[in-house]
């Protein structure tokens, strides 16, 4: 892979290399390598090594453990957009007697599920999956440990359901079904199930001294869909574009927007911290940006993959040793280094091609009771609905071809916009989920639920 470091500022590019340095070296791991995507292209690559001469590039494999699960709900939903299967399905319809089959499909891709965490011993990470032939023997003999769909648990035995459900539904191995349908057309020639050299070795570091362990690089079996895969910060940045914009050879735009949407419910920790979980994704807030993308770890294997949507920009991080630098901050600062020093350029404005003078008519200033609203429409052709005063409520609407609406966002979505209009076809007030919008406060004209005091607007006296 091909990456265009000049395309970055030379201070750019020191800042970046600053940090992985950093990380390395406090974080005391053997290799580590990253890379910068913006615009969907790798723009740098940055390493360091441990061994003198040896450092890993692109094309160096290691194993990005649960990021997996990133890979495996992307096969879950092409599932249901081929009408296979609903989200909403409960597990028993398609993998009956789990034990675990009230849990629905979009609770397992949450981890909302109620499933443990774990599989019963021993550390799965570390044994032959061939000790786990049958999903049995990943779920054990209490498989649940919170009521299903109550909140947000993770579980990685949840995934090799998941994997599961691929392989019945698509009469393939879950390796088989991947690679077809998600690593082939995406050309991500360079992961899979297995190690291909070049690859990094997996190491533990001494907590107390300055030496190493190597960790064993089991096949994990029924437990792969969860963490099996190998992969390099080229294939990764490819994906990373892809989890932005999509491909409809695999999946669409509007799926992985969904994939992005937060699905579980949270604890209070975790909104203190700014995480959630979408459909195989991890949300996070860190210095005020939003950002996608997973972790993942196995023995020996450190890995991070982050995606600041809004600033166009993604970074992957991976590194071999069991512990040692937190990979989420790294990949993190460099999504921050490139947005802040050198910010997205926006397209140029461009006005609508075709204006509909229906609905031209339900633009400008409406009001909600007291609370005044702005309705505009942008160039994408939806509009869009903000407070005045820059604070409350905002949602964008789609058309629906028939005069209505749709909230695509916030409090409003999927609620219903309804122009309603007079007999001379003008529009007199908008009804929005059963919410009157007039053009003046309390107009009387609007149908304001309740009525309007006949006295009208007064002042105290």
């Amino acid at each position: 892979m091909t990456t265009h470091q000049e395309e970055l500022l030379a201070g750019t590019r020191r800042a970046l290399l600053h940090r992985i340095a950093v990380a390395q070296a406090e974080g005391r791991a053997p290799s580590l390598v990253a890379t910068v995507v913006r615009s969907g292209q790798a723009v740098w690559t940055g390493t360091r090594s441990s061994v003198e001469g040896h450092a890993p590039d692109e094309d160096v494999q290691y194993r990005i453990g649960s990021i997996t699960k990133t890979f495996t709900a992307v096969l879950v939903l092409q599932l249901r957009d081929e009408g296979v299967i609903d989200l909403g399905d409960p597990l028993e319809k398609y993998l009956p007697g789990t034990g675990v089959g009230e849990a629905t499909l979009a609770e397992l891709l949450s981890h909302s599920g109620g499933l443990a965490a774990e599989t019963p011993g021993p550390w799965w990470e570390r044994t032959p999956g061939a000790l786990r032939p049958d999903l049995a023997d990943v779920l054990g003999e209490r498989p649940l440990v919170h009521p299903v769909g109550r909140r947000f648990h993770y579980s990685n035995p949840g995934y090799a359901l998941l994997g599961a459900l691929v392989e019945k539904l698509r009469g393939a191995s879950w390796e088989e079904v991947l690679r077809r349908d998600v690593l082939e057309p995406l050309s991500l020639c360079r992961t899979g199930v297995r190690p291909q050299a070049p690859h990094a070795d997996g190491w533990a570091v001494h907590p107390w001294a300055d030496v190493m362990l190597r960790e064993p690089a089991e096949d994990l079996g029924r437990m792969a869909p969860a963490g099996q895969l190998w992969s390099t910060t080229g294939d990764l940045a490819r994906f990373a574009a892809f989890l932005v914009n999509g491909d409809e050879r695999v999946l669409s735009a509007e799926s992985l927007r969904e994939m992005r949407r937060p699905a579980a419910p949270v604890e209070a920790t975790d909104v203190a911290s700014g995480y959630a979980y979408g459909l195989g994704l991890e949300l996070r807030h860190r210095d005020g940006r939003a950002l996608v993308g997973h972790t993942g770890s196995l023995p020996g294997f450190l890995a991070c993959l982050a995606i600041g949507v809004e600033d166009d920009v993604a970074a992957v991080v991976l590194a071999n040793c069991t512990s040692g630098p937190l990979l989420f901050p790294v990949a993190a600062d460099l999504v921050r280094i490139v947005a802040e020093a050198e910010p997205r350029i926006p397209a140029p404005w461009r006005p609508l091609r075709e204006a509909d003078s229906r609905v031209l008519a339900l633009v400008g200033q409406w009001y909600w009771g007291t609370q005044g609203f702005a309705l505009r429409l942008s160039a994408d052709g939806l509009l869009s609905l903000e407070p005045l005063s820059g604070t409350g409520r905002r949602t964008r609407f789609r058309s629906n071809g028939d005069g209505t609406w749709t909230g695509l966002e916030g409090y409003y979505a999927g609620e219903l916009l309804t122009p309603v209009r007079r007999p001379d076809g003008s529009v007199g007030h908008l009804d929005l989920g059963s919410f009157v919008f007039g053009r003046q406060p309390y107009g009387e004209e609007a149908s304001v639920p309740g009525g309007v005091d006949s006295e009208g607007w007064r002042g105290i006296g």
